[in-house]
């Protein structure tokens, strides 16, 4: 069984999934087309860092970040072994419900233009295309993606 649960970045599990998603990301793209938050940035008040565990493996994490009058989903990174397990779909569930908490009436996010399951993973939870948002620019490599809620 999948438990999402508030985390903070620096447990040890959760910080080396981190670690592995900013390296792919880094791998993928060129540092001004990377987009990811510091752990200790994960660390803000105005950040709700969740991670999916089964036992006592985290398996993925997400985070919402609370802007004035949206969401932003960030960090969102499921380990390679426990992809197609419902892992991001169940990350995905609890930060829309906190968003919800928080009375957001939108997400949005920013994802890289050749991460096709990510792309899969959002429209699959109702998110539709938007252009850049916040301090973003348009980018070739930034797919940039909204939900109403």
């Amino acid at each position: 069984m999948i438990i999402v649960a508030r985390t903070d970045p620096r447990d040890p599990q959760a910080t080396a999934l981190l670690q592995q998603s900013h390296a792919l990301m880094q791998s993928l793209f060129a540092p001004e087309e990377n987009h990811f938050l510091s752990i200790d940035a994960l660390c803000a008040d105005t950040i709700h860092f969740f991670t999916a565990r089964e036992g006592d493996t985290i398996l993925g994490t997400g985070a919402l970040k609370v802007h004035d009058g949206y969401g932003e989903i960030k960090s969102m990174f499921v380990a390679e072994a426990a992809r197609g397990k419902g892992v991001g779909d169940a990350l995905m569930r609890q930060i829309e419900d906190q968003a919800k908490i928080e009375f957001l009436r939108m997400l949005k996010l920013e994802t890289g233009n050749v991460l096709n399951a990510a792309h899969r993973l959002y429209a699959r939870h109702g998110f539709i295309s938007c252009g850049p948002f916040g301090d973003y620019t348009e980018a070739a490599s930034s797919i940039f993606m909204e939900k109403a809620l």
